[in-house]
């Protein structure tokens, strides 16, 4: 068994309380890649294509390193929500999100270089928000919890009292699918004799 060190490839303070939630020890390496807008692709492919991006601009500067990268974005009538610009952004993507369904997306991609390891995928979790009030928006948004967040909300946060219906992974929605992360990552460390370092 070699043993290789972890790196997660994101600076989002949501993610590297989810490794830590399942007991991995790593390092925060954050991807500087631009994140071009969604033009005529597949939401799921757009999501990937981010995820794999992060993950091998960090494996290029530790090849002999598992990087993590990751990607989630929001989406409803096959628009994907980006995080919003400013308050007058956040407020019209919670309304468009009140009183319906939509999709969340996490991409992610795990790279090691130096193995010739490569796996990017994706998991979708639909979400229901119930009918939102002018008030609710505006003390949501005044908090300033809605900005730095794809489609302007954080289900861990105070919004998750805005969903009244989740089918499929909770934490896919907060940034990581972590049942489905864990068992990807046990079963390519298996197939190739990797062990983590500690």
């Amino acid at each position: 068994m070699k043993s290789v060190r972890l790196v997660l490839a994101s600076a989002s303070p949501r993610r590297k309380v989810l490794l830590e939630q399942i007991g991995l020890t790593f390092e925060v390496h954050p991807s500087h890649i631009p994140e071009p807008p969604l033009v005529d692709q597949n939401p799921a492919s757009y999501a990937e294509e981010l995820a794999r991006a992060k993950a091998i601009e960090i494996s290029q500067q530790f090849p002999e390193r598992l990087v993590v990268g990751a990607d989630t974005i929001v989406v409803v009538d096959e628009t994907v929500l980006g995080k919003p610009v400013d308050d007058q952004a956040a407020f019209d993507m919670l309304s468009l999100l009140s009183n319906r369904s939509h999709q969340v997306i996490t991409a992610y991609s795990i790279q090691l270089q130096k193995e010739h390891l490569e796996h990017t995928t994706h998991v979708m979790t639909e979400v229901h928000f119930k009918d939102l009030s002018q008030a609710e928006k505006i003390q949501y948004i005044q908090s300033g919890a809605a900005i730095d967040k794809a489609g302007s909300y954080g289900i861990q946060d105070y919004s998750g009292v805005f969903v009244d219906k989740i089918n499929g992974c909770f934490y896919n929605v907060v940034g990581l699918p972590l049942s489905h992360f864990n068992s990807t990552l046990q079963s390519l460390l298996q197939a190739h004799g990797l062990e983590l370092a500690h």
